[in-house]
């Protein structure tokens, strides 16, 4: 039996080709959702978005500081392993759901597999750097996305045995999610290629009011250089900050954050995206749209080094620089990520476990 543990949008749209596979291939599974991020209602509106079975267990743990939320989530998930009792846990990525399931796992002698395993930013100032961290030295099963992730666990003295480059389930995701979405999602109403994508959220970022400030006074420049939209589908915990610092914004285009469909159709039609976001450094680069980064470090460095990424840091003439290099850049890069397949093999390697 399989556990798919997820706690956050990103994790289930990215183990949402996997959970996809165990279905086409019959297998004994279930989904534990740890609610991380989102009420039991906005959980089942994703997974009803992306089509995918409802999960087995929601924990609904929410927010709080990093103990607190790391605690109950272990205290969740161990309770649900000790009734079920899986040949292996699933997790993804880098949030506290993924430290926590790990050690859950580990320390109830049920084997771990990590999904997007090796990613290093290499700022332990990263709350997510020490979660990946942990959770790759405690699995069994290292699934990484490309070989400069594969040496990174290599460099740290993980078994070579352990991992398995797999490409990254992004891939996966964006073909068989832009396929549903060209079906069913409502699509802005504005102008392919004329239009800038912004996306902000990070803590480190959002929380001080001189940096939150100097990425407004970059958008607000790019605006003033290209008189073309700057649209902002604003997260709560930045809407909040920007609220509490009582920053004006002139030239933004301000909306609701979107659902994930919705959103695959603003980036696949921007001219070029900012973010703060790992998942959409991966997402622009695989969908052939430029990307300025808003940190001065990246766990995605195959996208700098394919040059559909240039990270760019907070300051406003930095940001306009970058973006103004970005878009004299020609969009032919090669995918880092692989070609889809990433699910498959991943099922495959755990399937295979289970049947020894």
């Amino acid at each position: 039996m399989i556990a798919i543990i997820l706690g956050t949008r990103p994790e289930i749209i990215k183990q949402s080709p996997i959970i996809r596979e165990c279905i086409a291939k019959h297998l004994d599974y279930f989904i534990l959702h740890t609610g991380q991020h989102y009420s039991y209602e906005m959980d089942r509106a994703i997974f009803s978005e992306l089509e995918l079975p409802e999960p087995k267990y929601n924990l609904d743990v929410g927010s709080g500081t990093h103990a607190e939320q790391t605690g109950r989530i272990m205290t969740g998930i161990e309770h649900v392993l000790m009734e079920e009792q899986p040949d292996i846990v699933l997790v993804q990525g880098d949030m506290n759901t993924v430290l926590a399931g790990a050690l859950a796992a580990a320390k109830l002698h049920i084997k771990v597999g990590h999904v997007e395993a090796g990613l290093r930013s290499f700022d332990r100032r990263m709350p997510e750097e020490i979660n990946r961290v942990v959770a790759d030295h405690i699995s069994d099963y290292l699934f990484a996305p490309t070989e400069t992730a594969r040496q990174n666990l290599l460099n740290e003295g993980i078994e070579r045995d352990k991992i398995t480059v797999t490409g990254n389930t992004i891939v996966d995701a964006v073909f068989q999610n832009m396929d549903i979405a060209k079906k069913r999602a409502n699509i802005l109403s504005i102008r392919p290629k004329n239009y800038f994508l912004v996306t902000a959220h990070r803590q480190e970022n959002v929380d001080s009011p001189e940096i939150l400030k100097n990425i407004i006074r970059g958008l607000e420049a790019i605006h003033k250089e290209y008189s073309q939209p700057v649209i902002f589908p604003m997260h709560p915990r930045t809407r909040k900050m920007v609220e509490q610092f009582n920053i004006q914004l002139s030239g933004i285009t301000v909306i609701e954050p979107t659902g994930f469909l919705e959103f695959l159709q603003l980036e696949s039609n921007a001219r070029l995206i900012l973010t703060d976001s790992g998942g959409v450094q991966e997402e622009s680069c695989i969908l052939g749209v430029p990307c300025v980064t808003l940190r001065n470090t990246t766990e995605r460095p195959e996208t700098i080094s394919v040059g559909s990424n240039m990270l760019v840091g907070t300051r406003p003439e930095q940001i306009l620089k970058g973006v103004k290099e970005m878009l004299n850049r020609q969009r032919h890069w090669e995918n880092p990520y692989g070609d889809g397949t990433a699910s498959v093999s991943i099922v495959n390697s755990i399937s295979g476990t289970n049947e020894n």
